[in-house]
């Protein structure tokens, strides 16, 4: 074993080494993660189908989450590291389940975001997604590999919004470790404006005190005129900024890796997907520029990230165009997943969305 490594791998180099770190893994054929007791089950959603074939034979591959009920889907003690979930459940649920992290024994959600949105799937279609840390596969396989420390214990719960019982499939995989001092803690936020006050800005993420550093912005984008609609600008306000942000981008689709409106001449609006960043998401039912279109947008700061040191604040105007090459300030619905590392184990947050606000309409 390599004197003090963690196992926590972060490249291909990392696995020559030898840890004494130990891996584990929660679903619900083993939903307390305990050494040995893997498809011991004898009770589950699939104990009709394994009837004939008794124990052992996948008589427990998911749960039924009642309506209005918040399911515990992992409950584990540390010091380790989430390394990895996979979890799927019907499409019309993406946007009706929450998904919460609570981390070393906070009351607060370090995570509070729809599952969908979490894995980039804002608008409740299925959109592939080929990235470094959330990938999407058919249909509708989330997997996410952000690394989420924590030093004494991590719970994962899904609360159920829906009015009917849902069917939930994952699986947690972690290791136990030891870890440093420095550790960070992973956060995401949800936020959404439906739709943006005119000559407003949507607040991507705001009241994050202390030091961190900023890894990713989804955006889920509804279009409610006619024309294009990235014009606007993300700005970072970081350590007492004010009135002018540090960190100025050009464009919406300048900060999401693209150029020239996404539109490739002949082909019109081009998706991709890339290990940091996309538009992999394109909803067009009335053509190139026309009103109601729906992108899903994605640009992780991984070898990039933004740090701060005592606060930040995260904005993304929406503009457009209009007669006499003037701005057009927009009134769309945009809904937005932050994801950064903090030192606390959670921050204020906004209101816990309800169904309606969630709502994809």
């Amino acid at each position: 074993m390599s004197d003090g490594y963690s196992g926590l791998v972060s490249g291909l180099g990392d696995l020559v080494h030898l840890s004494g770190a130990v891996t584990r893994s929660v679903s619900a054929e083993n939903p307390t993660g305990e050494k040995g007791r893997g498809g011991a089950a004898t009770e589950g959603t699939g104990a009709r189908a394994a009837r004939d074939l008794g124990l052992g034979w996948k008589v427990s591959p998911s749960i039924r989450i009642t309506a209005g009920e918040t399911a515990t889907l992992a409950d584990v003690e540390g010091p380790g590291a989430i390394q990895h979930i996979w979890l799927t459940t019907h499409v019309s649920n993406w946007r009706r389940l929450l998904l919460r992290f609570y981390w070393d024994g906070d009351t607060r959600p370090a995570v509070e975001v729809p599952v969908g949105d979490f894995f980039g799937q804002g608008w409740g279609k299925f959109a592939q997604l080929s990235s470094l840390p959330i990938a999407v596969n058919p249909n509708g396989g989330f997997n996410s590999y952000w690394a989420m420390p924590f030093l004494r214990n991590a719970r994962v719960t899904l609360e159920n919004l829906a009015d009917e019982d849902v069917i939930v499939y994952y699986q947690v995989d972690y290791t136990l470790t030891e870890l440093g001092d420095e550790v960070a803690y992973f956060h995401s936020q949800w936020r959404r404006s439906n739709p943006l006050v005119s000559e407003d800005v949507h607040t991507i993420l705001d009241d994050v005190e202390g030091a961190g550093h900023y890894v990713g912005t989804y955006l889920a984008w509804g279009v409610n005129s006619t024309g294009w609609w990235g014009e606007g600008e993300l700005k970072f306000f970081l350590d007492g900024d004010e009135e002018f942000p540090t960190i100025c981008g050009t464009g919406t689709e300048d900060y999401f890796g693209g150029a020239w409106n996404f539109d490739v001449p002949g082909q019109g609006y081009t998706a991709f997907s890339t290990p940091f960043l996309g538009l992999h998401q394109i909803i067009a039912p009335d053509g190139l520029y026309q009103s109601q279109q729906r992108f899903g947008m994605y640009r992780w700061h991984i070898l990039d990230p933004i740090r701060f040191a005592t606060d930040l604040k995260v904005t993304v105007q929406a503009l457009g165009w209009r007669s006499g090459g003037r701005y057009l300030p927009l009134q769309d619905d945009i809904a937005s997943t932050a994801f950064w590392y903090g030192r606390e184990t959670s921050y204020a947050r906004p209101a816990t969305p309800d169904p309606d606000t969630l709502e994809i309409c």
